[in-house]
């Protein structure tokens, strides 16, 4: 983390840290379902690449495709190659070393004689290689199949890892997990059907980048902060998730999906949640993910209320000087669509430490920036000593925690301006990290799985309670009458619909001034 200002390290190497690379990783096959697909191209073969060449992967490794496609060893390996070089891997030169690691598996997802034949290919393999029957499943695969390739790993017996019990499997799902609380609770009940809890990775890739690993560090491990993290000292908390993209070429999955399922019901509300949750007694992640449950659990249903909740879609206008089509005029949305792909919403966590402290959270495609942030902003002085000097509002203390483009802190206070007359300036200690050498999201959390350590993953209890929150939105938004006049229309490039702006505002804004006789 850099900074102007000095610090100590917990590093235990004098010249280096001991935080990189991980080490005694127990060796593995890496099975990728939809490796031919855009998940495994763009994200985890560049991740699993720049792992090999820091040292992060086990070794020995075995790393397996699979798809519909047919491919050949020589293929795939190529493909992979130039996925690797079109996604910024400027360090090619150990790449036979890693190809040698990869292999391709040609499979049809729904065919248990295809999954009996991947079956032998993973037995060969751990006999060859000396893999002690570990196994991590990745599912780069719509979320139509997860249900039928959890099933046909259960029934081809690779669920449960090697035959004498020597190994382990493990499955790892992207969101979204289901597209209700009911069909949340149908996708976990095939899971478990071949898989136990402690076997099931649901990734949220938000959640392994640093700034958002960094809040419970920051949180607890200073006390200067933590006394003041509740409803005494914090006005409000504000999350962002800024996007400048549209939906490109995912209409078919934002059609089904929106803005609130897509971002709210999974990164939107783990960022509320480390914000919010009480200490546990215990870094780990059971401990963890027991009180990011919790606050869930209290957070107030919505009610019909105008205030709580502003939907928007994007219509046509210009980003970096380019017309861009508005949402009804992407390929494979449907005429009329009233899918919101914008929303502010409000939430209230009703418990002793935040009753009265209002989180806004939002989150759109075609805005005028890409930003994703956290900011907490804490209450005015409670009485200004220096109004009769000053004649002006002292502007209140202001944390944001940046995720993008920057990630680092900035914390924002009051001194007096150098000069022989009084008055107060904002100024701003910036910390910012150098990421240059740690692992990205993906990295990051394929090698959490390949440790079975679920600090950055989703439990289902708290999937459950998180539909659960967002059901009657949804309801709102998709089943109700009057949805078309609810659904605000903004240009693209904006920051939104105009009755959004304030709010988008204050959480974009270095510092905020309250309202004077507020």
């Amino acid at each position: 983390m850099e900074s102007s200002v000095s610090r100590e390290s917990n590093c235990h190497r004098e010249g280096g840290c001991d935080c990189l690379p991980a080490t005694d990783l127990d060796p593995c096959a890496i099975v990728i379902f939809g490796a031919s697909g855009d998940l495994a191209a763009r994200k985890l073969i560049p991740a699993l690449y720049h792992m090999y060449l820091t040292s992060s992967l086990p070794d020995p490794v075995s790393i397996v495709g699979c798809a519909r496609t047919e491919f050949s060893a020589d293929a795939f390996r190529l493909r992979m190659k130039e996925a690797c070089q079109d996604h910024g891997q400027a360090d090619m030169s150990r790449w036979p070393e890693f190809a040698a690691l990869l292999f391709y598996q040609q499979l049809t997802y729904d065919s248990r004689e295809s999954f009996q034949g991947l079956a032998s290919c993973l037995r060969d393999l751990d006999l060859q290689r000396g893999l002690l029957g570990n196994l991590v499943f990745y599912l780069a695969l719509p979320p139509s199949l997860y249900p039928v390739v959890a099933t046909m790993i259960g029934g081809a017996g690779l669920a449960a890892g090697s035959r004498d019990g020597r190994g382990w499997s493990r499955i790892v799902v992207e969101k979204p997990f289901g597209s209700d609380l009911e069909s949340s609770g149908e996708l976990d009940r095939t899971l478990r059907t071949h898989f136990q809890e402690e076997q099931i990775f649901r990734i949220d890739h938000y959640l392994a980048k640093e700034t958002v690993q960094n809040i419970l560090m920051f949180r607890f491990a200073n006390t200067i902060f933590e006394p003041l993290w509740k409803r005494e000292y914090v006005d409000y908390v504000g999350i962002m998730a800024a996007e400048k993209l549209g939906v490109e070429n995912r209409a078919g999955y934002y059609e089904q999906a929106g803005v609130i399922r897509d971002m709210f019901q999974n990164h939107m509300l783990q960022l509320l949640s480390l914000v919010a949750m009480e200490p546990p007694s215990v870094f780990e992640s059971e401990r963890v993910r027991d009180e990011k449950v919790k606050v869930f659990r209290a957070i107030r249903p919505f009610h019909r209320q105008e205030a709580e909740v502003v939907l928007g879609q994007y219509g046509p206008g210009v980003i970096d000087g380019r017309e861009v089509p508005g949402y009804l005029q992407e390929p494979g949305v449907a005429a009329g669509s009233l899918i919101p792909t914008f929303a502010l919403m409000r939430f209230a966590v009703e418990n002793w430490r935040w009753q009265g402290v209002p989180f806004y959270l939002v989150s759109g495609k075609r805005l005028s920036a890409k930003e994703t942030r956290v900011v907490i902003q804490f209450k005015d002085v409670p009485h200004s000593l220096f109004r009769d000097v000053l004649g002006e509002r002292i502007v209140a203390n202001r944390l944001i925690l940046g995720i993008y483009p920057e990630e680092g802190i900035s914390l924002t206070f009051q001194t007096k301006n150098p000069g022989a007359r009084i008055c107060l300036r904002s100024m701003t200690m910036d910390f910012r990290y150098d990421t240059t050498s740690v692992l990205d999201a993906y990295e990051k959390v394929l090698l959490d799985c390949i440790l079975g350590d679920h600090m950055l993953f989703w439990r289902q209890d708290a999937v459950e309670e998180a539909w659960r929150v967002l059901t009657p939105v949804l309801n709102e938004c998709e089943m109700c009458r009057g949805r078309e006049q609810k659904l605000i229309i903004y240009p693209a490039g904006s920051w939104g619909p105009e009755t959004a702006r304030p709010w988008i505002d204050k959480i974009r804004i270095k510092t905020h001034v309250p309202p004077a006789g507020r």
